[in-house]
């Protein structure tokens, strides 16, 4: 991969990257909530996932699922539904009174690392086009006379430096508007959007078809 094709799949990356999906959207709920710790275990577990989804290309399993509609139907009802869930349970939880949100201003929200990374690995996962996707995107910039292995090696660490320093910028603006939106009582809103959010994700993957 000369450094044409790379600058060409960079700017491509993070123009897809810049377009907010659910794993932006979790990230950003995570800030909010819990803080920069919580924001950046759900990157990195992300990309976790992404790493076994270009594994997973590498080795054909776009392919394969593409070829597959029970295979695809099954994946997607389960992402499609597991996000419809997020979703659900968002909007049913109860917002603290604001007697708790000022204890809560001066110690912040212990997370579950546990919860965090399920539902991180979870909703990047969800989707069963992201593999189909990628499937057709990566090879589009893989050049045949170098290491493959080599090639999608400098994309995924490529692909870590852009989803990081996206994810980051968006939580620090979702913070900073939070933080001005205080006395508004603002995470409500915020919180009823975001699952909002969740649960049209997950309608649109369960109505999604096979193409992308």
């Amino acid at each position: 991969m000369n450094f044409e094709t790379w600058l060409l799949f960079f700017v491509a990356y993070l123009t897809i990257t810049l377009s907010p999906g659910p794993n932006v959207l979790l990230v950003i709920k995570n800030a909010v909530k819990y803080g920069y710790k919580a924001a950046s275990v759900t990157i990195l577990l992300n990309l976790i996932c992404q790493l076994m989804i270009i594994t997973l290309v590498a080795y054909g399993a776009g392919a394969l699922l593409e070829k597959s509609p029970i295979l695809f139907f099954a994946l997607k009802l389960t992402g499609g539904a597991y996000l419809i869930y997020l979703g659900i349970t968002g909007l049913l939880t109860k917002v603290g009174s604001s007697h708790t949100e000022k204890i809560e201003e001066i110690s912040p929200i212990q997370f579950s690392y546990y919860k965090v990374c399920k539902e991180a690995f979870l909703v990047s996962a969800s989707n069963p086009k992201t593999i189909i996707f990628l499937s057709a995107f990566l090879p589009q910039f893989i050049a045949t006379d170098a290491s493959i292995g080599w090639q999608f090696t400098i994309m995924f660490l490529t692909i870590c430096f852009i989803v990081m320093s996206v994810h980051l910028v968006y939580s620090y603006i979702a913070k900073n508007i939070n933080k001005k939106w205080s006395g508004l009582k603002a995470q409500p809103i915020f919180s009823k959007i975001t699952n909002s959010a969740f649960l049209a994700f997950g309608c649109g993957v369960l109505l999604s078809s096979r193409t992308t």
